[in-house]
């Protein structure tokens, strides 16, 4: 018996799952994955600056309901490429939740063109911005 092979988003997205395990804020684990030509470049979660203590083992910084001691996964993941001097223009970010306003524009100036999401998470401002740049703002069930 042969199992069902998985498609490309579904395969992709499920690795943004995985990588959200890593994720070092309790009060939400998000996974990011940057792709291109179905090739993984970089991988990221949300999680406190290098070298800084956890939210999970010191508690969270919150202002306006949100903490703020964290790097947003989308972020973690864009940097991950930089530090390893990876382009990741005209790819593709796959991401557990939708991204933030904040994380949606670092996606839109690194040059990502699609980016697929599981969750929908707080803010719409990135749907019409999106649509104006030319870039794919897709929800993916998981």
């Amino acid at each position: 018996m042969t199992e069902k092979r998985s498609d490309w988003h579904s395969y992709f997205m499920r690795i943004a799952g995985e990588v959200a395990t890593r994720a070092t804020c309790d009060r939400k684990h998000v996974g990011a994955v940057i792709v291109r030509n179905r090739t993984i470049l970089s991988t990221g979660y949300n999680g406190s600056i290098r070298g800084m203590p956890h939210c999970d083992d010191v508690g969270h910084d919150m202002v306006d309901g949100h903490c703020i001691a964290t790097i947003h996964a989308e972020a973690n993941a864009i940097l991950q490429a930089a530090r390893n001097g990876v382009m990741i223009q005209d790819g593709s970010i796959y991401i557990t939740a939708s991204p933030c306003w904040n994380c949606f524009k670092l996606v839109a100036n690194a040059g990502l063109k699609r980016v697929y999401y599981g969750e929908f998470y707080r803010d719409k401002r990135s749907f019409e911005v999106a649509r104006r740049l030319g870039i794919d703002l897709m929800h993916i069930e998981v």
